[in-house]
């Protein structure tokens, strides 16, 4: 039986010890083969290139050429080749950056041998995966930004949803803020139609889930 080619991997890193340790690495796994190495993000699309890895382990901080910069110019030239973000950095400007510019996966440089031949293998089939700490990052940007996006609610709209989270009924909102129910009603359609709801229920489960509650 024919043993499957194995995956061709290069290193961009400019570090020549990290791109050592990586080269060890990557002899231990009959399965992957390293074809190239790169000091510099320019270097690294000129190689890219000539080499046609399938994988590329690509740092991102470097100079001459990031890694994000670096990530965008192998997918554009190369949409086979799947770049492996593999970094020290774990903020979100980075990690959106280099998924944006095309990086399968984000990784960082403390992930065990196993977990990253693993990670090299499911890029290879196009799979992504995240470091947890990466991940984290992620959800925690999505979850800020939600809580922070402009439905456009006056102040008043705010005061009757809060008491609409409550559990207030028209009758108690009106008493509450000392006006009409007419008055409360015609709050209440406003900020279903902004919150593009069409229940109480729903615009207090969206307030929940989007922290809009100030």
């Amino acid at each position: 039986m024919t043993e499957p080619n194995p995956i061709r991997v290069m290193l961009v890193d400019d570090h020549a010890m990290l791109r050592k340790g990586l080269r060890f690495f990557l002899a231990g796994f009959d399965d992957l083969e390293l074809v190239g190495e790169a000091a510099s993000g320019k270097e690294a699309t000129r190689l890219c290139a000539e080499l046609e890895p399938d994988v590329v382990l690509m740092d991102m901080v470097m100079p001459d050429m990031d890694g994000a910069a670096a990530t965008q110019v192998i997918r554009q030239q190369s949409p086979e080749i799947q770049v492996i973000a593999l970094t020290s950095f774990q903020e979100e400007d980075l990690i959106e950056r280099a998924l944006q510019a095309g990086a399968v996966s984000y990784l960082l440089k403390n992930v065990s041998a196993q977990a990253l031949a693993d990670a090299i293998r499911q890029a290879h089939e196009g799979h992504s995966t995240l470091a947890p700490e990466a991940a984290e990052v992620l959800v925690k940007a999505t979850r800020q930004r939600a809580s922070q996006r402009d439905y456009g609610l006056t102040d008043r709209e705010q005061e009757v949803l809060s008491l609409l989270v409550e559990g207030l009924s028209n009758a108690e909102i009106a008493e509450r803020l000392v006006i009409s129910i007419a008055t409360v009603k015609f709050h209440v359609r406003g900020i279903l139609s902004k919150l593009g709801v069409s229940s109480r229920t729903e615009a207090v489960t969206q307030a929940w889930q989007e922290n809009l509650i100030r």
